[in-house]
């Protein structure tokens, strides 16, 4: 660790972590392919479990270098550009199941009936569980953003209510979309309509899943005053991924549940 530098910026010490992530990302993927053809999840489960293993730890190092050995300087904190890349990258991932809804809905070819839902695809009322769903996140989004004013202007206890109230409202959303999973008259082998749909909505509802993660495990720091008015840069990230949901739930209510019945 250098302990004299002539730049405010936070040179990492050597770390195993990339590493042996990577490689556990490695047999994750192979394990995957497997699965596919064989019936077995063994290799698949240990590549996933030691990657998850592998990201606790990491990010236990992160916190370390941030919150407990001061490496995080606000030119560090302030400039970092990790996460607004991540997000950008995730904007594309599902600009792409956006393009291929509206390249089959807009002209649907003679497989499909020539109409949009495809013939024998009973698609969801968008004013039942879809719209309480767009409520829900919604209020989710107005929660954390609370929370946020609440942690700069220093207030512990509305801070931690906001939090803990979008959570629940994460963990509420989920519960209503497997439920409404549960209910669906199709599946995703059905036309191109279940294909886009699961996929679409599915990798939505992962991205709630890892988000309600995301901002569990910045409640439990804020808790443990690992964040302060001026020093809030994980919170920060996982309010943004949060609004980041939001905005993706709102084009899918609108194209796929509501436009595209």
């Amino acid at each position: 660790m250098m302990l004299n530098q002539n730049h405010p910026f936070h040179l990492v010490n050597q770390s195993p972590w990339p590493l042996l992530g990577s490689t556990a990302g490695l047999f994750m993927t192979l394990g995957m392919v497997e699965w596919f053809h064989f019936p077995s999840m063994h290799l698949m489960t240990i590549g996933t479990l030691t990657l998850i293993l592998i990201m606790m730890q990491w990010w236990r190092d992160i916190i370390r270098e941030s919150t407990f050995q001061g490496n995080h300087s606000l030119k560090v904190s302030v400039e970092s550009m990790s996460m607004i890349l991540f997000i950008t990258s995730e904007v594309f991932f599902f600009l792409s199941f956006f393009w291929a809804f509206f390249h089959s809905s807009l002209a649907p070819n003679i497989e499909l009936g020539m109409t949009w839902p495809p013939n024998g695809i009973v698609a969801f009322n968008p004013l039942q569980i879809p719209l309480l769903n767009t409520i829900i996140l919604l209020s989710s989004g107005a929660s954390i953003t609370w929370a946020h004013h609440a942690l700069i202007k220093n207030n512990f206890q509305q801070t931690m209510m906001s939090l803990i109230m979008t959570i629940c409202l994460g963990i509420y959303f989920t519960i209503l979309q497997g439920y409404e999973y549960i209910e669906a008259s199709f599946t995703i082998a059905d036309s191109v309509y279940g294909s886009t749909f699961f996929m679409a909505t599915g990798f939505h509802g992962l991205h709630v899943i890892i988000g309600t993660i995301f901002i569990l495990v910045s409640t439990l720091r804020y808790s443990t005053t690992h964040f302060s008015p001026n020093h809030h840069f994980g919170f920060e990230a996982a309010a943004w991924y949060w609004h980041f949901v939001d905005v993706v739930w709102l084009f899918l209510y609108i194209s796929i549940y509501w436009w595209g019945n």
